[in-house]
């Protein structure tokens, strides 16, 4: 390799897939999918359009790679790990990745051509609850059960106006109770007054949805 070539290496200047990926990622995470197209992708990159199908041969195997890179991201518990403990750890993460990557939400479950971390996932997470003692059909009940949860709160997350204790004070406050006088609406008003005098936080209506899921599926298994 020359010594430009090296440099360009360096500078993150010369094109592979993976480059083209992140920078995809990087883009959908900025302005959302629907925004991206291979000419704004080369534009980012500072390449050709059609130089980029030499890495990705269309828009849609593009996709494929991008949730792919996102599954990617999500953390597995070890082998050995309790089933709940295990479950409990991939949903969180998942939930803490689809906050950075908002567009994936409708994506993860889409692909017809899942990729290596796709399907590693997917088998990751199968192989937990068959060895926890879910028969297959179960196992595949509690799957989509945990995913519907996980992203349905996700979805339902990045569209609500407050993510701190202080953002929803401010907002019940200033916002929700004018909006809600108390011989019109007393119990959305008393709602809101008590939630903002216990210091509501927002963040742990995750944890509480799914413990439980988690706790309403343990029956389910046959115990080995």
């Amino acid at each position: 390799m020359s010594a430009r070539e090296q440099e360009q290496v360096a500078s993150g200047a010369v094109l592979s897939k993976q480059r083209v990926v992140v920078e995809a990622v990087r883009l959908a995470d900025r302005e959302g999918v629907d925004g991206l197209s291979m000419r704004r992708l080369a534009g980012a990159l500072g390449a050709g359009a059609m130089s980029l199908y030499h890495y990705v041969a269309s828009k849609e195997e593009l996709l494929d790679a991008m949730v792919d890179l996102v599954f990617e991201e999500i953390e597995l518990a070890p082998e050995g790990t309790d089933w709940q403990s295990a479950m409990r750890r991939r949903a969180i993460s998942a939930r803490q990745v689809l906050a950075r990557h908002p567009w994936a939400i409708g994506l993860m479950e889409s692909r017809t051509s899942a990729g290596p971390a796709n399907l590693r996932h997917h088998e990751a997470v199968t192989a937990c609850l068959r060895k926890a003692g879910f028969p297959v059909l179960m196992a595949t009940h509690a799957n989509w059960l945990l995913d519907s949860y996980v992203y349905g709160f996700a979805l339902h997350a990045a569209s609500v106006p407050f993510d701190t204790t202080d953002e929803f004070a401010d907002m019940a406050e200033n916002v929700f109770l004018p909006q809600l006088p108390p011989d019109e609406f007393p119990y959305l008003n008393e709602s809101a007054a008590a939630l903002i005098a216990a210091g509501y936080d927002p963040a742990e209506e995750f944890i509480f949805g799914l413990d439980l899921v988690l706790a309403a599926l343990e029956p389910l298994r046959v115990s080995a």
